[in-house]
């Protein structure tokens, strides 16, 4: 049990150095950290851990690293710019227990510049929110981990355990950046990650998959249309097969799942096809993103998915024979959920009764996150606790100043209690 003093202590120092914890917040967030383009926005955190006077493991990830461990995803980019950071402490004497705080610097495209009030690296702060493409998902949470550090050093203290501060990539698409920390050979008791939560703290996760669906048709002169065969107008039909699959996954529902109307989600999220206007389409691909209960394992999964595609075609005259392509890249996410009698979560929970004077709220997503690999493959307790935010991958992404504060003082005061304190020198 947390000193009361101390988390007084801890609650005001957060408070103390709030106003630079936002400056350097919307700085990180102006920073265009896409997919393939994060190396700018990790040397940002690099130089940040190195003024903390951590140990800075900077490197470039490998595929042929980490390709063969389980929950890894197979990719369809190029890694040549793939670089995670982790900025370590070591305690003089470990008294506590170590932890991981991680949180990923990668973001989701913009969609178009116009449909944004200002540009989405354009950060700016209005009526107790801060503005622009990946402050909510997750460099407040990210700088946040940080933010909780320097609270502890405002007061003459630091961890009286090992803390890692990871910041990694390809959390939007495989995941593959938290795997190469455990590949890297990083190991904690204990793993925070403060993704938009919304002050609550995740109890679970869905699996998550991305396919592409690979169809083919037969190309002739538009004079001629009714001899080929439109791979274009072929792909619809495919696509509806998948969405009454997507229906009796959910009308499987799952008791983790009760409040959300519609928990299984399979989106189509991109779509090409066609290479000329008189033309008769010869292909046309499309991108799939799905979602799964925990319980269905990845091999079923891609089963029912390649027996629904399968089913469809065999209704189509020319894809009957000559079935389309299913083809997996990124995500192929197992479901995650958090153990209930972890003395992790138990010790979150009473850091956020301080933090909130109020009781910690569990929530089950629909989506995925990190957690899952220090979970399911390396025996930690992952919590998912972060900030209010809103319009993450839309536009106008913004995220909750008030709450981020609090959110902060809660891995303060978690790190404090879950760690120990000695005095930094």
């Amino acid at each position: 049990m947390l000193d009361q003093a101390l988390a007084r202590d801890i609650i005001a120092a957060v408070d103390a150095g709030f106003d630079e914890q936002v400056r350097e917040t919307a700085a990180l967030t102006a920073i265009p950290s896409l997919r393939g383009q994060e190396a700018s926005a990790q040397d940002f955190m690099a130089a940040q851990y190195r003024r903390r006077g951590l140990s800075v493991d900077h490197w470039k990830i490998e595929v042929a690293d980490i390709q063969h461990l389980p929950g890894f995803s197979p990719v369809a980019i190029s890694y040549d710019n793939a670089y995670n950071v982790v900025g370590t402490h070591r305690p003089r004497e470990k008294k506590g227990r170590s932890l991981i705080l991680n949180g990923h610097i990668d973001v989701v495209p913009t969609g178009p510049a116009d449909l944004w009030t200002r540009p989405p690296f354009d950060v700016y702060e209005k009526e107790g929110w801060l503005y622009g493409r990946g402050g909510g998902d997750m460099k407040a949470g990210l700088y946040a981990n940080l933010a909780a550090f320097d609270a502890l050093a405002r007061l003459g203290l630091q961890p009286a355990a090992e803390v890692y501060q990871q910041s990694v990539v390809e959390e939007e698409c495989t995941g593959n950046g938290a795997l190469a920390c455990l590949q890297r050979g990083y190991r904690g008791e204990a793993a925070i990650i403060p993704e938009p939560m919304g002050d609550c703290v995740l109890s679970g996760q869905l699996g998550v998959m991305w396919f592409q669906v690979k169809v083919r048709g037969k190309p002739v002169h538009v004079a001629y249309a009714g001899t080929g065969s439109n791979a274009i107008e072929a792909a619809w039909p495919v696509i509806q097969a998948l969405h009454e699959l997507e229906e009796s996954w959910n009308a499987a529902r799952h008791e983790m799942w009760q409040e959300h109307r519609h928990p299984i989600n399979f989106v189509v999220s991109k779509i090409a096809g066609g290479d000329w206007t008189s033309s008769v389409p010869a292909w046309c691909t499309f991108d799939m993103r799905i979602s799964f209960f925990p319980g269905m394992e990845l091999e079923r999964v891609r089963r029912e998915v390649e027996e629904t595609v399968r089913k469809a075609s065999a209704k189509h005259s020319f894809l009957a024979n000559n079935p389309p392509e299913v083809v997996y890249h990124g995500f192929q996410a197992e479901p995650y959920v958090v153990k209930d009698a972890d003395a992790a979560l138990a010790c979150l929970e009473g850091a956020h009764r301080l933090a909130f004077n109020a009781e910690l709220s569990r929530v089950a997503t629909t989506a995925t996150t990190d957690a899952r690999f220090f979970g399911l493959y390396a025996d930690t307790p992952a919590l998912v606790y972060g900030p209010l935010a809103e319009d993450i991958h839309g536009f106008d992404e913004r995220v909750n100043l008030d709450s981020l504060r609090k959110i902060t003082q809660g891995i303060a005061l978690f790190m404090a209690d879950w760690c120990g304190v000695e005095k930094r020198h």
